[in-house]
C-alpha cells in the first residue's frame, strides 16, 4: 500500500504561515453608518442636480427670479465638499441677476463662484496680472509601463479635463462680475471691473466674442475710472469743506 508523501516541517510551516497571512487581511466592509452617510450624500447630489435642471429651464424661459429660487434650492441640497458644483450654481445665479439688472447681487454671486473655484485651483495674483513665471504643465513624464502607464495617462487626461472645466467656469464668473461692476459704476467698481478684464485677458482659449468684449472694455475703462475718481474726490473735498465750515461756525 502506497504511503502519502511525507510532509516536511518547512512545508507545514509555509502552509501555516499562508493561512496566518490570509487571516490577517479582513474583507473590506463598510459600517452601516458609513453606508447610510454615502447613500444620503448621493441622494442630496441627485436632488441638487434635478433642481439645477429645473432652474436651467426657468432661465431659458426668461423666468429669472424663479430660476434664482431653484438655484438656491440646488445650493441647499448640494454637499459643501463639492466646490465646483457650488461654483457653477453661484455663477448661474449671477447670470440671473445680470438679466434682472441687479448689479450688486450679480457681483456678490460671481465673487462667491470664484471663491469656490479658488478652493480647487488657487490663483496667484502676480500670474493673473502679469502672466509671468507661470508653471508649464504641458509636458509630463510617465515612468510606469503597461496597465499602470495606461491608468496614469487616463488620470492625467481626467485631470486636464477637470482643469479645463474650472477655467471655463472661472471665465464665465469673471465676465459676469466684470460686467456687473462696470454697470454698477463708481470708482472702486470700475477699478474692479478693469482688474477682472485683465484677468480674463490672461486666460487661454477665451472665446472670440469674449475677447472682443474684454479688449473693448480695457480700452474704455481707464477714461471712465479717471472721471469717476475726479467726481468722487471732488465730492469728498466738498464734504470736508462743509464739515470744516460747520466746525468753525459752531465750535
Amino acid at each position: 500500500m502506497m504511503q502519502p508523501p511525507a510532509r516536511h516541517e518547512g512545508d507545514r510551516g509555509r502552509q501555516e504561515d499562508k493561512g496566518h497571512d490570509q487571516a490577517r487581511v479582513p474583507a473590506a466592509r463598510f459600517t452601516q453608518q458609513e453606508e447610510a452617510v454615502s447613500y444620503m450624500r448621493a441622494a442630496l447630489l441627485q436632488q441638487s442636480s434635478r433642481q439645477k435642471t429645473e432652474a436651467n429651464h426657468l432661465f431659458g424661459s426668461a423666468q429669472y427670479s424663479q430660476a434664482i429660487g431653484e438655484y438656491d434650492k440646488a445650493l441647499s441640497s448640494c454637499p459643501n465638499y463639492l466646490p465646483f458644483e457650488i461654483a457653477v450654481l453661484k455663477s448661474n445665479i449671477s447670470a440671473c441677476h445680470l438679466k434682472l439688472e441687479d448689479w450688486k447681487a450679480a457681483i456678490e454671486s460671481a465673487s462667491a463662484a470664484l471663491d469656490a473655484l479658488d478652493r480647487l485651483e488657487p490663483r496667484k495674483r502676480d500670474e493673473e496680472r502679469h502672466g509671468d513665471d507661470v508653471e508649464d504643465h504641458g509636458i509630463v513624464e510617465i515612468e510606469a509601463e503597461g496597465p499602470e502607464a495606461e491608468k496614469a495617462l487616463a488620470d492625467l487626461a481626467m485631470s486636464d479635463q477637470r482643469r479645463e472645466d474650472i477655467r471655463r467656469i472661472r471665465s464665465k464668473a469673471l465676465m459676469r462680475r466684470a460686467r456687473a461692476r462696470s454697470e454698477q459704476g463708481g470708482w472702486a467698481n470700475l477699478q474692479g471691473a478693469e482688474e477682472d478684464y485683465r484677468s480674463l485677458d490672461q486666460l487661454p482659449n477665451l472665446p472670440a466674442q469674449d475677447e472682443k468684449i474684454v479688449h473693448r472694455a480695457l480700452s474704455s475703462l481707464p477714461a471712465r475710472i479717471n472721471v469717476a475718481k475726479e467726481t468722487e474726490m471732488g465730492e469728498m473735498m466738498g464734504k470736508l469743506k462743509e464739515a470744516s465750515g460747520e466746525s468753525i461756525a459752531f465750535p
